[in-house]
């Protein structure tokens, strides 16, 4: 993860509004909807995890595992 954290907000021409995190990993991305929802001024009606929300937790998971073994 090189990039600063950031919000990529799309208005289409109907009116809707996506949003997607870009390098927020983990379940830190989830704490942007409220504010999103403040932004917007409405509510989400559909979300789904990125790629960078698994990344983070594959990671932890690795230093979870990493820790329990003892150096030889």
């Amino acid at each position: 993860m090189t990039d600063k954290p950031r919000i990529v907000v799309t208005v289409g021409a109907d009116g809707q509004v996506r949003a997607e995190t870009v390098d927020i990993v983990g379940e830190r991305c989830l704490d942007y909807i409220a504010v999103l929802e403040d932004l917007i001024g409405g509510q989400v009606r559909q979300s789904a995890f990125t790629d960078d929300y698994h990344r983070q937790t594959q990671a932890t998971q690795e230093r979870n595992v990493n820790r329990d073994v003892d150096p030889a």
